[in-house]
């Protein structure tokens, strides 16, 4: 059995890395592990999609349309947009923040706020959490893809010190301790 998992975000969050701490984690477990990233406009503000696949032998590493048993959305507006990959019963887990994409600061369309509450009116398992502000009361604000995998991980058995060993083994030194303390604060908020 392969568990899907993908990250989606605009270019300069911080999903690759994400991709990465999970590919680590679930590889430290002994599940072979493929990662793969999508980008569209990533150097300018585009959507970026990671895919993390896991299990006993995965063969591709791409995830198709409602085959995700996880969806990490960076910006409410991305889990939206790729809601349509999410397997039944599947669940999300999202940064209720907004990040305006190009059209919306252009004026040609306007944001639409009230996307999680039209996806839970369908049934979508929604878990929601203010990354950006835990992560700039964890220190930095780009620290939002920790705050989320912090939260994400609570859905797997797995203990907090492997996920803060990956955060070691991927993460620069210099970073490491603030990544920590935003993953916790996910994790417990």
């Amino acid at each position: 059995m392969t568990t899907n998992i993908m990250i989606v975000g605009v270019g300069g969050q911080g999903t690759l890395l994400a991709s990465r701490i999970l590919g680590y984690v679930f590889e430290q477990r002994g599940f072979d592990v493929k990662i793969s990233e999508v980008h569209g406009m990533s150097q300018r503000g585009g959507s970026v999609v990671t895919y993390v696949r896991f299990g006993e032998k995965v063969y591709s590493p791409i995830v198709s349309e409602g085959e995700a048993d996880y969806i990490l959305a960076f910006e409410k507006l991305e889990a939206g947009r790729y809601v349509r990959f999410l397997k039944e019963g599947g669940q999300i887990v999202t940064n209720t923040g907004r990040i305006d994409p190009m059209p919306v600061i252009t004026g040609a369309a306007e944001y639409p706020e009230d996307v999680l509450d039209k996806l839970a009116a369908k049934g979508v398992k929604i878990d929601g959490i203010d990354a950006m502000a835990v992560a700039k009361e964890a220190g930095s604000e780009k620290a939002v893809n920790t705050v989320l995998l912090g939260r994400l991980s609570k859905y797997f058995e797995i203990p907090e010190t492997e996920w803060t060993g990956a955060i070691d083994a991927v993460v620069k030194e210099k970073f490491r301790e603030m990544n920590k303390k935003a993953f916790r604060m996910g994790r417990e908020a």
